[in-house]
C-alpha cells in the first residue's frame, strides 16, 4: 500500500513503459481508470534489456522497503530480440538468458510481500519497414519478437504469473501495422489503448485476493462532506459518487 493506504502500481521496463504517458498512453490510461484508487509510478528506462534490468532491480524495488507494490507491471523483451551484432556491443540478449533474467525478476518481485502481484507484459509486434524508414535501425524484427513473447508467456505458466500476450493481441486488430504504432516500435494513441484494454482485462479476470480491479476499490476520502457543492435544490453533492469521465473508447 502506498503511504495514503491507495495500492501503489508500478510500470517498470523499457521504453514501452517510459512512453506510456505519450500518445494518449497505457499508463496514463491506468491511471486515469484509477483515480482516487491508486497510485501509478513510472519506472521506464528507454533502450534497457533484461541484463540492465537486474542490475538496478533491488535499487528500484528493495526487500527492506517500507512500503511494497501491490502490483508491478514488467516489460522487458523487444531489445533483448534485436539481432546480436557482430562487435558484441548492442541490447542482444540470447533468449536463454533473457528467460532467466525474467525468472530473477518475477521471483524478487514475488519475495518482496504476500500481496505484490506481478504481471508480464510480452514483446508487442513490430512493423519492420516503419522502423527501417523512421528509426534507421536494423536487427529488430516480428520474428524475434514472436520468439522472445512466447518464451515469456511459457515462463510465466511456469511461474503462475499473470501474462499478457501483447504479440497476438495487437496482430488481432485491423491494420495493426499502420495505426498503432508512431515508428514500427513504440504505440500511436490507438495502439496504447489497446495495451490499456488488455492490461485491464487481465487485472479483473486475476484470481487475486484482495482484488485490484478499479471497480473493486473504494475511492479515497469519499465521504460526504459540508463543504460538498450545492446543487439548485439546496442540497450537497457528493462529486466522488459521480460517474468519472472516461477516455476515449478502448
Amino acid at each position: 500500500m502506498s503511504g495514503t493506504g491507495r495500492p501503489l502500481f508500478v510500470l517498470f521496463g523499457s521504453s514501452i513503459v517510459q512512453f506510456s504517458f505519450s500518445n494518449e498512453g497505457w499508463g496514463s490510461i491506468l491511471a486515469h481508470t484509477y483515480v482516487r484508487k491508486a497510485d501509478i509510478i513510472l519506472r521506464g528506462y528507454a533502450g534497457w534489456n533484461s541484463r540492465r534490468a537486474l542490475e538496478v532491480l533491488t535499487k528500484v524495488f528493495p526487500q527492506d522497503g517500507v512500503v511494497q507494490p501491490s502490483l508491478v507491471i514488467v516489460y522487458f523483451g523487444g531489445n533483448d530480440s534485436i539481432e546480436p551484432h557482430p562487435s558484441g556491443l548492442g541490447p542482444h540478449v540470447p533468449l536463454l538468458e533473457y528467460v532467466n533474467n525474467m525468472k530473477k525478476i518475477a521471483m524478487h518481485l514475488q519475495g518482496l510481500s504476500e500481496k505484490t502481484r506481478v504481471m508480464f507484459l510480452t514483446t508487442p509486434p513490430v512493423n519492420e519497414e516503419q522502423i527501417h524508414e523512421i528509426l534507421g535501425i536494423s536487427g529488430r524484427t516480428n520474428e524475434g519478437s514472436r520468439v522472445y513473447s512466447e518464451a515469456c508467456l511459457k515462463l510465466c505458466r511456469e511461474l503462475g504469473v499473470k501474462c499478457v500476450d501483447l504479440w497476438t493481441a495487437i496482430q488481432q486488430r485491423d491494420g495493426w501495422m499502420t495505426t498503432c504504432f508512431t515508428d514500427g516500435i513504440h504505440f500511436s494513441s490507438e495502439g496504447n489503448k489497446l495495451v490499456a484494454k488488455e492490461i485491464l482485462k487481465a487485472i479483473e479476470e486475476a484470481d487475486w485476493e484482495p482484488s485490484l480491479c478499479s471497480t473493486s476499490l473504494p475511492i479515497e476520502f469519499g465521504e460526504d462532506s459540508i463543504y460538498d457543492l450545492i446543487n439548485q435544490d439546496g442540497k450537497t453533492v457528493n462529486v466522488s459518487d459521480l460517474e468519472f469521465p472516461q477516455p476515449a473508447k478502448l
